[in-house]
Order: structure tokens, then sequence, then C-alpha cells
């Protein structure tokens, strides 16, 4: 087997597609959203990597401390020889991962970027020859059907990614996991977790401005791939805390009254002065609650692990 495979499981168009019905939904519905995948084009994904390296920006450093300090515990407790990441983007914390596994035969990184899936195979193969990695162009959140490697699986969904999803469709999401499970694989899962206001919307509107470019980057591209004429000089950031639900909220606020004409979609959408579009939730989480919501799904968590600070969590659960 060749060290390097590429399985295409979307439709060439599924993008377009998705962005097509992202949009139209979204925008015509009130309140007026548009899901994060969007952010993340070529611009976007690079106005990402530098927010990562904002102070006020702490979960990736975090994340990165727990994996780097318990790599070995992991590698320990899974036994894997098969490591599946879902929405792996530059595979650059999995890198402790793969180090750690003595016995791992396989890497499956997913990921609905083609570009981003190659470029992260060919960096690990340089540098692991004997890996055989196995990409799959997928949208994680659909079911998903994984190439045949080697047990134990270890499942990695890093970065609190998982944030993302609204409660029923973490639920969904966590099922859709659950049933990749063979017994003796594993889930590894990232958390943020619920911590000081202050701490928690700096990090979403840093005082450099990095996170607003980022947010209103998701107008860049309905402008550019739909035809649309969003001012972006017509929208502010914002980012507020929900306490009730836990999660913190990105949108962007219209600073007067304007018709957006999207033409790809024939489509004009009125935003009254103030209005908002949701951008992102992204939600926190405590130990009890992740607990909960994995027992829901038919899993059990066995390890949990924060950084220093109490800011992260990375959570091991198997199934039951």
């Amino acid at each position: 087997m060749s060290p390097f495979q590429l399985t295409r499981t979307l439709p060439e168009d599924a993008t377009s597609a998705a962005l097509r019905a992202d949009v139209q939904h979204g925008l015509t519905r009130t309140p007026k959203e548009l899901p994060p995948k969007w952010f993340y084009d070529a611009r976007g994904s690079g106005l990402f990597e530098e927010i990562t390296r904002l102070p006020e920006y702490y979960p990736t450093r975090a994340e990165r401390e727990i994996i780097s300090g318990r790599a070995r515990d992991i590698a320990a407790a899974t036994g894997a020889r098969t490591l599946v990441e879902l929405g792996s983007g530059s595979s650059e914390k999995t890198r402790f991962l793969l180090d750690a596994l003595p016995e791992l035969h396989s890497y499956v990184p997913v990921d609905v970027s083609e570009s981003a899936l190659t470029g992260a195979g060919e960096s690990l193969l340089a540098d692991r020859p004997g890996l055989h990695v196995h990409a799959l162009i997928a949208d994680f959140t659909r079911v998903l059907a994984l190439p045949d490697t080697p047990g134990p699986r270890l499942v990695a969904f890093l970065g609190g990614t998982i944030g993302n999803l609204l409660p029923d469709g973490r639920a969904e999401f966590l099922r859709s996991v659950r049933a990749l499970l063979s017994p003796g694989d594993a889930l590894l899962l990232g958390t943020d977790l619920v911590k000081d206001e202050r701490v928690l919307v700096a990090a979403y509107d840093d005082a450099a401005g990095v996170t607003a470019e980022f947010n209103k980057n998701v107008l860049a591209v309905v402008n550019r791939e739909l035809g649309a004429d969003f001012p972006l000089d017509g929208f502010d950031h914002v980012a507020v805390w929900n306490a009730r639900e836990e999660w913190i909220e990105m949108r962007l606020r219209a600073r007067e009254a304007v018709n957006v004409k999207i033409r790809e979609l024939d489509l004009v959408v009125p935003f009254e002065s103030g209005e908002e579009i949701r951008t992102e939730v992204s939600a926190k989480f405590r130990q009890e609650g992740v607990r909960s919501e994995l027992a829901a799904a038919g899993m059990k968590l066995t390890e949990w692990w924060t950084d220093a600070e109490g800011r992260f969590a990375l959570s091991l659960s198997t199934a039951v």
C-alpha cells in the first residue's frame, strides 16, 4: 500500500452547494446566521493562525500544553495503531500524538480541504516515512466510512471545535462518532472550559482587531463566491458571552440600514440599522457536562486532563 492515499467522499461541487444552501437558509431566517465553517478560505485560515498567536487567545496554547505533556499517557491508555483526526487542518498538534504512539500504523486525517490534507500528509511523511496516511476529503458532521486500518483506533477531535455545534448538533455528532468505535477504540476530545467572562470575551475580541477581520471574512467569502455586495466596512464585529447557554457568540452588526444583493441566489437581504448576523457559537464546558453528553451518546469518560491553569481540557472516552 502507498504511504499516502487520498479518498474523496464529497462531490466536487459539494462545497459550493453547501455554501449556497447555508447562505439562502441563514440570511432569510430571523435572526440571521451563517455557519462558522465559511470563515476558512485561504485568507481566513491565515487570519486564524494569526489569532492563535495573540496574547488573548489561550485555547491553542493551552491544548498544546496538554497534548505535549500527556501524549505518552494517551498512548499508554489507548495503544492505538490508527489515529483518526476529524477536522485535521494542518495536523500540527497531532504530531505530538504521532510521535508518542509506538505501535502506530496509520493516520487518517479528515477535512473538507484537499490542499490542507495533501500538504499535511506530505509534510508528515517526509519526517515519518514508515507511516501510512489515508486522507479523507469529507465533512465530519456527516456519516463517515473509515478506511480499513488496524485497531485499536483513536479518534481525535481537537481545538474545542465541538463547541461550534449547538446542543442537538453535538448530540448527533457524538452519536456518529460512537458508531465509528469498536471495542478497544477511544475518542480524544478537546473542550474549552467555562471561566471568567472577561477572559472569554477578550479571546474573541482582541485588541489588535484580528478576530474582527476574521469575522468579516465570511462576508468577503459570500461576496466572492456568490456575487454579493456586502459592504465590509458597514458591519461591526461583536463578541458576547451568553451566560445562560454558557457560550460565546460572534456576530456582525449592521452600522446602518442596507439591502444586500446576492446575485448567484437572486436574493436581496434587507438589514435594519443594528441588525446582526450570528456567525459563530463557541460553547464552553464543565467536566460533568462533558461526561453527561458522552454518556448520552454511548461513551464513558475515562480520563480528564487540563492545562496548568485549568482553562482547557482533553478527555478520553471509550464505547460502552
